[in-house]
């Protein structure tokens, strides 16, 4: 891989500090994409890096540059708010596009998220999106400085703590986020769309998450980075994040996964004879309750569909996959854990007990003799010995689980 300094203008004539991570040679560049950084963050915070690196290895190039007032650009962050972070990330693709070429991939984690979701709307070469813990809002972001605002509706200013540093705002900023409270935007994309969240996310909920799916129109996907933190700051999280992105961006980006191949810029262990009509194919039509399962590649990735939802399956890399989503028996348990944990919750909220969390944790195990699924429950609340035992009989009722103890007739019919 090699990075590059780049800087450019903003709106306002102001220098902006950037760096360009490409494939080792041009021939291996198959795409351009940005990466908006969090509130307050820089263009080198570890999981931008670490996310970056990824694609680059599958031929995306990924500009990353410090907005307004942050890290190495110029500016005053007093001065910049959420319309100058979309300003900036306009004024970061136009430079691409003059330069090199108009990026095809916007990435935004945390509120940089929430400006690709707008910037999105002036830059039609744009063919993908994707944002990793991020508010479906601008206006979420005001739950930082919450404690400032009486001082900043009287003084027009204020210094406020976020995370470990100390900056100034002025009233202009706020003023600017209540501007950005909906999310009908979204729902005018008009391009493909991939959310990463973390249920345990602590800084932006896992429902802000929810309301961008939601907003959004088809194709839409969610990626669960299950007990990620907000900053990816795990290695395996955000590495995790740029090879679902890499895999997923090229079915929509006109990357030809043969071209791929080629360019050297999958890594000799990831083998893919995906076509481009395959790459490119659109998205199934799904009738009522129906699912669809379709190939992503000719190993085990595969789509699953139904009418709202898209999710990805595929096997561990032991298994000849390349883990980037559940294998059919996680799918599984996972079917089996969700209906329990819901059946729980009916019937706790319906008794109006004190439950205040429901933990489903299941294991698959195939033994001499039989198949064995092993489910663990667990629930915090001020409960009786007596109803936690009655809710373990309850998990039984599970319409999931009753469906496999049935025994259910699977047959197979050949379509014209």
């Amino acid at each position: 891989m090699a990075r590059t300094k780049v800087e450019f203008k903003n709106k306002k004539g102001e220098t902006l500090a950037g760096l360009l991570e490409t494939p080792e040679t041009d021939e291996a560049t198959l795409s351009f994409a940005i990466f908006a950084h969090c509130f307050t963050c820089s263009k080198d915070v570890a999981a931008a890096s670490r996310i970056s690196r990824s694609l680059s290895k599958k031929g995306i190039a990924v500009f990353r540059f410090d907005f307004t007032g942050l890290g190495n650009s110029d500016g005053d962050f007093a001065n910049t708010n959420f319309s100058s972070n979309v300003d900036d990330l306009i004024a970061a693709a136009t430079m691409l596009e003059e330069n090199y070429q108009a990026p095809s991939l916007l990435i935004g984690h945390s509120l940089g998220g929430a400006a690709v979701l707008t910037a999105a709307h002036h830059l039609p070469k744009v063919k993908a999106i994707s944002t990793i813990g991020s508010p479906a809002t601008a206006d979420h972001v005001q739950h930082l400085f919450l404690s400032a605002v009486p001082e900043l509706e009287e003084k027009g200013e204020a210094r406020v703590r976020i995370g470990i540093r100390e900056f100034n705002i002025k009233k202009q900023l706020l003023d600017d986020l209540n501007k950005n409270t909906s999310p009908k935007h979204i729902g005018n994309l008009k391009r493909p769309l991939l959310i990463f969240h973390s249920p345990v996310d602590t800084i932006v909920s896992v429902d802000e998450a929810a309301k961008i799916y939601k907003s959004a129109k088809h194709p839409k996907s969610f990626v669960s980075l299950d007990d990620a933190d907000h900053l990816l700051s795990n290695r395996d999280d955000s590495e995790y994040v740029g090879a679902t992105l890499a895999a997923w961006a090229q079915r929509y980006i006109g990357i030809n996964p043969a071209k791929l191949e080629d360019s050297g810029a999958y890594s000799a262990n990831i083998n893919t004879s995906k076509t481009s009509d395959q790459s490119s194919k659109p998205r199934p039509d799904v009738n009522g309750s129906e699912v669809v399962v379709t190939e992503l590649d000719k190993k085990f990735l595969r789509g699953l569909f139904t009418k709202d939802h898209d999710v990805i399956s595929d096997e561990p890399i032991n298994y000849g996959g390349e883990n980037l989503g559940p294998s059919p028996y996680n799918l599984l348990l996972m079917s089996i854990g969700s209906c329990t944990s819901m059946t729980l919750r009916m019937y706790a909220n319906r008794k109006k007990w004190p439950v205040d969390d429901i933990n489903v944790r299941l294991v698959y195990e195939r033994l001499e003799k039989e198949e064995r699924i092993t489910r663990h429950l667990s629930f915090k609340g001020d409960l009786t010995d007596e109803q936690k035992t009655r809710l373990v009989e309850i998990a039984d009722r599970c319409p999931v689980h009753r469906t496999i103890e049935n025994h259910p007739v699977i047959s197979s019919e050949l379509e014209s």
